[in-house]
This record gives structure tokens, sequence and C-alpha cells, in this order.
């Protein structure tokens, strides 16, 4: 019995070496197939190139790209490297040397979560379209990705794929024609929505609980200074002014995971300039935080005494018996038990910090004024929190418009 085959049509003829394209039936559809001749090998046979689609154009575009790259003098091997190929050579190759420890590990992250076992990582560099990258951001932002970290992953695969333009894998970068996809109802995308802070009572109850927590003064100056967590690890005693209550903020600390090639890492600990040029900044303290401070200062002083020379001299004002520099794992765990010892819901450790302006905004400090303290490089971050402040606060500030009513 005769089986139904794919009908092949006559393909339109081309000029020799051009290529030629054959439309066919496959699965009840129209099938493009062209073929391209690019040598001939030893024996002097001729050696063809496929390139397949149901879309016509896409076939001639693979075409036209690969013939781009062969007059480029490209080798037949380059067509066959993945993007998780690519990414991982320039990564660790090109550009490990040029980039900060800090902008290096959040390159390494986007690598090992997004690229590497991904759909779009296993894609061949020369075949990469935009349709295959939105497809993949699409999915992520069903996956509750942030539009923010699909920006951050966007920017950093166009990085990535203009040095393979500049390296002749590939002739185009299809990163630009992409679409931000709306990430509506995703965790954490709305960034207004992630600012919590403390009650006035919460704040109360939460330091009353802290009398016999070793961490109590830095988690004390936290919500008295606004102080970012890598700040108050940094903060120096040259930093805290006594005698004119202030503290200066200078450094911040943060703590960074070296990744070899074998994907082994190595933990380290660097001090580096403050987040932004706004972050540097001079804060006047409450008085009664500074005679606490005086008290943190004299036991550390026993311990100084106490270890001799095993103490280490970093001169730090939040460290551990020794000296060193605290380990912000720790840090946070912590906090995180203070909360749960105090019987308060869980809040991020940077919490403390938008509780520090909200009590600011609940006592008619000025925004501005608020920015400065706050080391807000954007004045838009201080609104944020600003449209966050207590229902109460708003029922209090409307009551006064009662003034103005003579009734």
């Amino acid at each position: 019995m005769a089986t139904d085959q794919p009908k092949k049509r006559k393909p339109r003829s081309k000029a020799n070496g051009e290529g030629t394209i054959y439309a066919t039936t496959k699965n009840g559809k129209t099938y493009y197939k062209a073929t391209l001749t690019v040598g001939t090998n030893e024996d002097g046979k001729l050696i063809r190139k496929s390139f397949c689609s149901y879309k016509k154009q896409e076939v001639i575009d693979r075409m036209a790209e690969y013939r781009t790259q062969s007059n480029s003098g490209l080798t037949s091997s380059n067509d066959k490297i993945t993007l998780n190929q690519w990414f991982y050579t320039w990564l660790f190759e090109f550009r490990i040397n040029e980039l900060k420890d800090t902008s290096f590990e959040r390159y390494e992250g986007i690598y090992r979560n997004y690229i590497k076992g991904s759909a779009l990582g296993k894609r061949k560099l020369v075949d990469i379209r935009t349709a295959h990258i939105q497809s993949y951001y699409n999915a992520l932002a069903e996956q509750g990705k942030t539009t923010n970290t699909i920006k951050v992953l966007n920017k950093t695969l166009k990085t990535c794929l203009n040095d393979a333009v500049k390296q002749g894998y590939i002739v185009r970068n299809y990163c630009s024609l992409v679409t931000m996809p709306k990430c509506e109802g995703a965790a954490g995308t709305d960034k207004d929505n992630d600012i919590t802070f403390f009650t006035p009572e919460e704040q109360k109850t939460f330091i009353g609980s802290l009398e016999k927590n070793k961490n109590r003064m830095l988690f004390i100056l936290a919500l008295g200074s606004g102080l970012r967590l890598g700040e108050l690890m940094a903060l120096k005693w040259d930093n805290v002014d006594m005698v004119n209550n202030t503290l200066s903020v200078t450094h911040a600390i943060s703590r960074l995971s070296k990744v070899g090639k074998d994907g082994s890492r190595t933990w380290s600990v660097l001090e580096h300039d403050p987040k932004t040029k706004s972050s540097t900044r001079i804060i006047p303290l409450p008085t009664k935080i500074i005679k606490e401070l005086k008290k943190h200062k004299a036991e550390q002083d026993k311990l100084i005494l106490k270890y001799g020379d095993l103490y280490q001299k970093n001169n730090l004002v939040f460290c551990t018996d020794l000296g060193g520099y605290l380990d912000t794992r720790n840090l946070t765990r912590s906090y995180a038990r203070a909360l749960a010892n105090a019987g308060i819901e869980h809040k991020k450790f940077h919490s403390m910090r938008h509780t520090y302006a909200t009590r600011l905004f609940e006592n008619d400090v000025p925004i501005k004024t608020v920015q400065s303290l706050m080391g807000h490089n954007d004045i838009t971050t201080t609104m944020n929190i600003y449209t966050h402040v207590t229902p109460q606060q708003m029922t209090d500030e409307v009551q006064k418009l009662n003034k103005i009513f003579n009734l």
C-alpha cells in the first residue's frame, strides 16, 4: 500500500553559492529547508549546510548570517557554541580581570541562576533570535521574577552578546529588540510594597527584649541611625564623635564569594566606599544612643585587655570578641531570633532602616532632611517610604484640618 509522503515543491533557482530553498509539508504545515554550499572536503566533494524552519524569512536570515560569518573567516566549529559555553568563556576569560569583585560575583550569579542549564543557555549562539529571548523572559515573569531582575539579566546578556559580535561568533545582538514583560502580581515587583517597618509599640518591645542579646547595641544603632547593614559592620570608633554626638559614614562592608572555573568558592570580606556619593554622610545621634555607645566601648575595652595581642586591632565598633569582622549571615540569623523572642512578626534587617525614616516622618522632619540622613541619592526613594506612613499618622494629620472649619 502506498503511503503519503511529504511533497517537495520545485526549488526556486538561485545564483551559484546563494543557496537553495525548498518548501515541503511537515505535520500539515509548510516547512522550509535551505542548503548552502560552503566548500569542499579533502576528496573534492561539496560540503553543504542545511537551514530549516517553518518560517521562510528565518531560513533566509540564518543563511545570510552564516554566509557573513564564513566571509569573516570564522571556522565551522563556531556555529556549534551554545550561549552557556560562550557566557562562561566570556566571564572567566574576557571579564574576570577587569571587573570589580562585587561585579564579578553579580555576573557569576546571573550565569549560575539564569544561563547555565536554562533553555536559552542550551541554544547555539548563531540560532538565538529575539523570539527566543522574549519567550525566556516571559517565562521568568510567569515564575514571579521581578521586572528589575529581568532588566538586569537583559543588560548583562546584551553586554555578553555584544562581545560575541566583536569576537565574530555572531553578526547581530537581538537583546535590544526585546520588550520587558509585565510582572503584575509577582512577588517583590513593586518596591513600594516591599517597605516594612516597626510600629512605635513594636520598636519599644523589640528594644526592651534585647537586654541579654550580644548584638543589642548594633540593633539599637540601626534603629537610631538608619545605617545599612554593611555600613554598620564597617563602622569604626574614629567615625563616632562622642563630643558632638554624631557619627560619619565613610565605608561599607560586603561579604564576597570568589568563584573558580571549577565552581569552587572562597569567601572574603571587602571594605569599600558606601553605596553612592550621597551615602557618605554625617548623622546626628540622640544623646541616649551616645550614652549606650560609651557603655559598649567600655565593654569592648575589657575584651581588648583580656585578649591582648590576640585581639585584632581593626578599631571596629561592632566586631567579634577578638576584634574580627562580623559574619552577615550570623548577624541576620541573630536578628531573626531576636524578633521571634520579642513576639514580633519577621521583618527584613533593612526594615530597621525604614523604621528610622518612618519615625522621622512621624515627627514632621522635612523630606529633604530625611533624604540627607538616609543617604538616598534619589529623593524618589525617600518619597516611597514617606507614602507608607502608618494609618494612624495619616488620621492624626487629617484631624488637624478641624481648626479651619468653623462648625
